[in-house]
């Protein structure tokens, strides 16, 4: 099943492969322009169904990792084109996913204090650059609470990010709404502590993740929308929210109507703890539209979901850094090159080694 084609909203996909979104800190500098090596090594993946990108920050104060491509200057449109246009070429489909990190940052990555919901820190760390020089994990700078003006200010942000992904030539886009980043911030009690129509109540803390949402399908059609959401997933947080997934549930219901292209959950990475199956046919009960899942899944267990009616499309994520032609892999019954965690320090950064330089098998 997993070979079948499949009809994603506006696009038609070779088959139920996702390639899943992967921060790999590529860009060229100045400017967190996509480049030619970026362009090849998504081209190489290019058999799978839909190629997810990594992270796109929307905008510079949305940026919390250096070196990842941007897409609010004509530059980083103009780059990704290329990268379009690549995948294309290959026969195959790309979406973009849409980046704002909110207080998952710091202000020699921004350019400026870091936003969220709240002026809440945590300790958390991300790529960025070293006192010493080069880059590396730093710590996480305590953001200031968004305005009314910021949040207007970010959904506008949202959709001229989507309609510059247009415009560069990608089939659709996701929202990156999970792993703690500025949409799920605003979702989760422990780092939103608004009184206003964004805090308390779980439907005023869903509020700004449907405002996005809702809005970036208005200006693209929804049939070009997604969303990512971990409501099993604790990252950027001490401990899990007792409230997110009933949330979720509620939220993913008042998203139904909508008509998304796909929902992606994203599951089983960091601290987490595993989606009951009980709560998989609750989602599937109130959402009828596409769904994907990602998170160390198999041949053997994607096929299962597929199976089972819980998933239409299965993203994978490592198997595709090792092996560009992993769909191909799968079909043939063919070894995979496994991932090499002593050569850890390719995935962020760096040049064409352990980046595009992994061959198809013979």
């Amino acid at each position: 099943m997993i070979f079948t084609p499949f009809q994603m909203g506006a696009t038609a996909l070779e088959n139920r492969f996702a390639m899943a979104p992967m921060t790999r800190s590529r860009t060229d500098q100045p400017g967190d322009r996509p480049n030619a090596m970026m362009a090849e090594y998504y081209a190489q993946r290019a058999s799978a169904g839909l190629i997810i990108t990594e992270g796109a920050p929307i905008s510079p104060v949305g940026r919390g990792y250096s070196l990842t491509p941007g897409i609010y200057t004509q530059a980083q449109i103009d780059g990704w084109r290329e990268v379009t246009d690549a995948v294309h070429a290959k026969g195959g489909k790309i979406a973009i996913q849409l980046w704002h990190v909110g207080r998952r940052s710091h202000a020699s990555i921004a350019g400026e204090t870091p936003v969220s919901a709240s002026a809440c820190k945590h300790p958390d760390q991300v790529f960025g650059p070293l006192p010493e020089g080069g880059f590396g994990m730093i710590e996480t700078g305590t953001p200031r609470a968004m305005t009314q003006a910021d949040i207007d200010a970010t959904i506008a942000d949202f959709v001229q990010a989507a309609k510059n992904a247009m415009a560069a030539g990608f089939d659709a886009v996701e929202l990156h709404g999970a792993h703690g980043y500025l949409i799920d911030q605003f979702m989760r009690l422990a780092s939103n502590k608004r009184d206003d129509r964004y805090g308390g109540s779980q439907e005023n803390r869903m509020r700004f993740m449907l405002e996005v949402t809702e809005a970036v399908a208005n200006a693209i059609g929804a049939d070009r929308t997604a969303i990512r959401l971990s409501p099993f997933v604790t990252e950027g947080y001490p401990e899990a929210d007792p409230e997110i997934t009933e949330l979720t549930l509620k939220a993913i219901e008042k998203l139904a109507p909508l008509g998304l292209a796909y929902l992606h959950f994203s599951e089983n990475i960091s601290n987490y703890t595993e989606m009951p199956e009980s709560y998989r046919a609750q989602v599937r009960a109130i959402y009828p539209h596409p769904i994907m899942v990602a998170g160390k899944y198999t041949l053997a267990s994607g096929q299962q979901m597929l199976e089972k009616g819980y998933a239409d499309l299965i993203a994978f994520g490592q198997p595709f850094i090792t092996n560009p032609d992993f769909v191909r892999r799968c079909r043939e019954g063919l070894a995979l090159t496994p991932v090499d965690y002593a050569a850890h320090a390719t995935f962020y950064g760096g040049g064409a080694e352990g980046y595009t330089d992994y061959p198809e098998a013979v």
